[in-house]
């Protein structure tokens, strides 16, 4: 007879791994749901939870983006920070009339896309690690927002910005509409594409993709432009949501979408990864959140949660990589 500690052979090990990875966050949102329904019976309404999603759709586009940088052994902290810098551009427009939107669209992807290539320049050109590479971006936007109002709130926003966050499409929300279109679009991108394969292989290991050709420097660069962009897209959306510029509007959402990124299996290892995942960790740390407020626990529970999260991806992965 078999001693009872002999070890798993450790391709069953593995395979038991790879199940965990693959439908572990699916059951735990499931039971994290079943819990929630039972301290409130409202929460599973189809309203309630249709609201829920037009809450967290910003943070999941953020979490489109943040992923991209991920995958290239990244982060990007100053995506709170821009959310809340596009907002302030987006009350520039003095406009009396919805169709300042495009404009309004257009200078938040444009200033978006500058602030992720110097991101990206600063981490691939200079290398310059990406924490404090985004950490001085933060600063440095944080800085504008201040010179600009001079700490005070703006609640007079351009018409249509409330649509952004109220508006539906065929009983659709706009926001989830957009936020399907961001996932599907750079889903595409990163599974379909040339590039997606030179993201996974820049991820995986750098230097084996320059000499399979591919620019290291040009990918990762092009990460933190989209994580950047998408951020700028979530911030304007934010804000029609909230109704108001706040200095600090989207504020942890930095953390959220890290968070949520590596609960989808993101690896913060770079290189293994996929969008939809992510968004399902947007799932799951909504309803943790939202959970946390029902049962009465301390608004602080919530940060302990998410950290002990990134603390166990982290862990999780590294063995997975042993």
């Amino acid at each position: 007879m078999a001693p009872l500690d002999t070890p798993m052979p450790r391709s069953q090990s593995m395979s038991m791994a790879s199940v965990f990875e693959r439908y572990g966050l699916l059951v735990f949102l499931v039971a994290l749901m079943t819990v929630a329904a039972l301290a409130s019976p409202t929460f599973l309404r189809p309203a309630n939870l249709v609201n829920v999603l037009t809450i967290a759709a910003p943070l999941g586009m953020v979490v489109v983006g943040q992923t991209f940088v991920i995958l290239v052994r990244g982060l990007d902290l100053s995506v709170a920070s821009l959310m809340a810098t596009v907002a302030v551009l987006a009350t520039a427009f003095k406009a009396t009339t919805n169709e300042a939107i495009p404009m309004i669209f257009i200078a938040a992807i444009a200033l978006s896309a500058v602030v992720g290539l110097v991101n990206g320049w600063l981490v691939a050109k200079r290398n310059v690690s990406p924490f404090l590479a985004t950490l001085a971006m933060m600063i440095i936007l944080q800085g504008i927002r201040f010179a600009y109002t001079g700490g005070a709130p703006i609640s007079t926003l351009p018409p249509g910005m409330g649509f952004l966050a109220s508006g539906r499409i065929f009983g659709v929300p706009v926001n989830l509409i957009t936020l399907a279109f961001l996932a599907i679009a750079f889903g595409i991108v990163l599974h379909r594409s040339r590039l997606g394969r030179e993201i996974f292989m820049v991820g995986s290991n750098p230097k084996a993709a320059f000499l399979n050709g591919v620019a290291p420097d040009r990918v990762v660069i092009l990460c933190y432009v989209i994580c950047s962009v998408c951020a700028g897209i979530g911030g304007l959306f934010l804000l029609g949501y909230v109704g108001t510029v706040s200095n600090w509007v989207g504020q942890g959402y930095e953390l959220d979408s890290i968070v949520a990124a590596v609960m989808g299996g993101v690896a913060l290892t770079g290189g293994r990864g996929n969008i939809f995942a992510a968004l399902l960790g947007v799932a799951v740390l909504v309803v943790i959140n939202n959970l946390v407020l029902l049962l009465g626990f301390p608004i602080e529970m919530q940060l302990i949660i998410k950290g002990v999260i990134i603390i166990g991806a982290a862990a999780f992965y590294r063995t997975r990589l042993a």
